[in-house]
């Protein structure tokens, strides 16, 4: 009986540890390294609405996201929106190899590890794509957007 119980709660931590973030939640920092070896750290980003999106280059789906945030982002980069990549590839060769192919011209980011990177376990990703938009205080306010969802969010806060 002890040993279920144990076995319950230990269960049940885990499962809190591990809880991807909520609308409504402030977004866990981060800090990485992009493509370009620079830090970049997500505190850092106040101020601007920001799309915190997690892909990899083997991942049909990120790469069509890819393509479809492209335009949304040359429209708004200037006006206060930023989008962090961060790529769960394992091989540095081929996510460079995506962000060339898909003309990213956004923040690119990684850390070893994969699905087992800090970033990714402390946000609790569980699949790709999995993309989170903050306000400009860092408070998610959208789980997976759309990119029509992002600007519409993003023109009307700017406004």
């Amino acid at each position: 009986m002890k040993k279920s119980i144990l076995s319950v709660f230990l269960a049940m931590m885990v499962a809190i540890g591990v809880a991807q973030p909520k609308i409504g939640d402030m977004a866990p920092e981060i800090v990485l390294k992009t493509i370009t070896d620079k830090e970049v750290r997500l505190s850092g980003l106040k101020g601007k609405y920001v799309l915190v999106d997690f892909w990899a280059s083997w991942c049909a789906p990120c790469r069509k996201s890819n393509k479809q945030l492209g335009p949304v982002y040359d429209r708004y980069k200037k006006k206060g929106f930023e989008i962090v990549g961060i790529s769960l590839d394992e091989e540095i060769a081929s996510w460079k190899k995506a962000v060339a192919a898909d003309k990213i011209n956004w923040i690119q980011a990684r850390e070893e590890g994969g699905w087992n990177a800090p970033v990714a376990l402390a946000w609790g990703i569980e699949q790709l794509p999995t993309s989170y938009l903050l306000d400009k205080t860092g408070r998610i306010i959208s789980i997976d957007p759309s990119a029509g969802e992002i600007e519409l969010v993003v023109r009307q806060g700017l406004k």
